[in-house]
């Protein structure tokens, strides 16, 4: 039986911490684009909003239905200032699951190469154990000859 790769349980611990960084770099990024969304929203919703105004600003309406259009938009304008502090928190901790999930799928690359050269070293060494056997049924049959 070949030699266990000595490594192997941190091969397997780092693979494991990649797969876990994957999903949380998935739920990072649906959470950014959903933010997006909401973000598109409220602007669209925005520019609804003040088209309404104008149409009803050009026939005509009192100071309080003004104030009332003015007070809104405000509030909206807010909202929007918000959501987009929001999804920037949200860019950046994407971008912060994006640099945990490349370390931890490097950290995985070089377990695996060592892996590979381990796998290679015990292949080698098993081709030259079964070369000397080879040589040696092939010379006991050359001097039986």
């Amino acid at each position: 039986m070949p030699p266990k790769f000595h490594l192997q349980s941190l091969l397997d611990l780092s693979q494991s911490r990649m797969d876990d960084a994957a999903k949380q770099l998935a739920q990072l990024l649906a959470t950014e684009q959903e933010g997006h969304k909401r973000l598109q929203l409220l602007i669209d919703y925005r520019a609804e909003y003040e088209r309404r105004f104008m149409r009803a600003a050009q026939s005509g309406i009192s100071p309080r239905e003004w104030q009332n259009y003015q007070s809104f938009i405000a509030k909206l304008d807010d909202a929007i200032a918000q959501q987009q502090g929001m999804v920037e928190v949200s860019r950046n901790q994407t971008s912060e699951g994006q640099k945990r999930w490349l370390d931890q799928r490097n950290k995985v690359r070089a377990f695996d190469t060592l892996s590979d050269r381990h796998q290679a070293l015990i292949l080698k060494e098993q081709n030259k154990g079964e070369q000397k056997q080879s040589d040696e049924h092939a010379a006991k049959h050359t001097s039986k000859s």
